[in-house]
């Protein structure tokens, strides 16, 4: 079911469409795909919105850079200096994290409107990324099937061709916060990771591989998250070809558990510390399934590049439950 949600300065419209099954409720935009809303039962059977956003688009254009809910790309997270090789070729990108690349530049995926049609328990959206847009090389087309499941969880199904050699990595940023109260600094974090990548002032990865034992990043066994993260954990599993699940988020007080499964070999924790009014820092966390930052400058990380005739294939799915 779709219905008007606003206009854009240019005229254009964007929409809003509602899935709804086994007791999960969740509102998609076509603005920037953002999923402005889930809303699922507590032990008590009491409904509330999990995620943060904002009531009318008017919110999503004036507070543009938490990229709340919003599908990213054409890469996700940093890429350092705004720059990387790709055959032998320089590419310059559009730096909107000091003189970093972050999220695709000033109008990556997040501030564009895709075509949406419905799909059996849930949407495609659909998008051309033209050959320079934001100075990534290549036309990519790119689809992102959401749907729910029969036990309500919430997927990401992740597609994109390109016609020339370039770099992809898309994700969901979403922020939870499974209270429904606006605070997430209480939840207790376990993540399948035994390893992070270690980052400079300006979040940019080292290029190390650290353990995460005797650390504050040692999620292994579930603990409380509290705030300070904006980090990039290295999934055990590594890339696989079906979503094996990573982590699991708990609100002790409601009971309320969200678990991310994904193909993806990395997880940013971002605890929302810098949210901007008029949202709450930590607010809300993010778990943006993804490959590591600045991949493209490292050849040592897993690799981001999409070349002509093959498929880019991403899955994620957060699944939502009691205890």
């Amino acid at each position: 079911m779709s219905e008007h949600f606003g206009t854009l300065s240019d005229g254009t419209p964007v929409h809003r469409w509602t899935l709804e099954r086994a007791g999960t409720r969740v509102r998609i935009l076509s603005y920037g795909g953002i999923v402005q809303s889930v809303e699922v039962p507590d032990r008590d059977g009491r409904t509330a919105d999990v995620v943060l956003g904002f009531a009318d688009l008017d919110g999503y254009l004036a507070t543009p850079e938490p990229f709340l809910g919003a599908l990213i790309g054409r890469y996700a997270n940093r890429i350092a200096h705004a720059r990387f090789r790709l055959d032998g070729v320089a590419y310059a990108l559009e730096p909107v994290d000091g003189p970093h690349s972050l999220h695709g530049g000033a109008r990556g995926f997040d501030k564009r409107v895709w075509d949406v049609e419905p799909v059996e328990h849930g949407v495609r959206l659909s998008r051309v990324a033209e050959d320079g847009e934001e100075g990534f090389p290549g036309r990519l087309e790119v689809a992102v099937t959401c749907t729910l499941d029969a036990a309500g969880a919430l997927r990401f199904a992740y597609e994109a061709v390109t016609d020339a050699p370039t770099v992809v990595n898309l994700t969901h940023h979403g922020y939870f916060d499974l209270s429904g109260s606006g605070n997430a600094s209480g939840h207790d974090l376990r993540l399948a990771a035994s390893r992070h990548t270690p980052v400079d002032a300006d979040l940019i990865p080292t290029g190390a591989l650290a353990e995460v034992t005797g650390t504050r990043f040692d999620f292994r066994t579930a603990r409380k998250l509290g705030t300070g993260y904006d980090h990039n954990f290295v999934l055990d599993k590594g890339v696989t070809a079906a979503a094996v699940e990573v982590a699991e988020l708990c609100d002790p007080a409601s009971g309320r558990v969200l678990t991310v499964a994904t193909t993806e070999p990395g997880l940013q924790v971002y605890t929302g510390d810098h949210l901007p009014e008029p949202l709450v820092p930590g607010a809300g966390v993010a778990l943006e399934t993804q490959h590591f930052p600045d991949s493209p400058n490292r050849p040592e990380f897993p690799s981001t590049v999409l070349r002509p005739g093959q498929v880019y294939r991403s899955e994620t799915v957060y699944g939502f439950g009691v205890r």
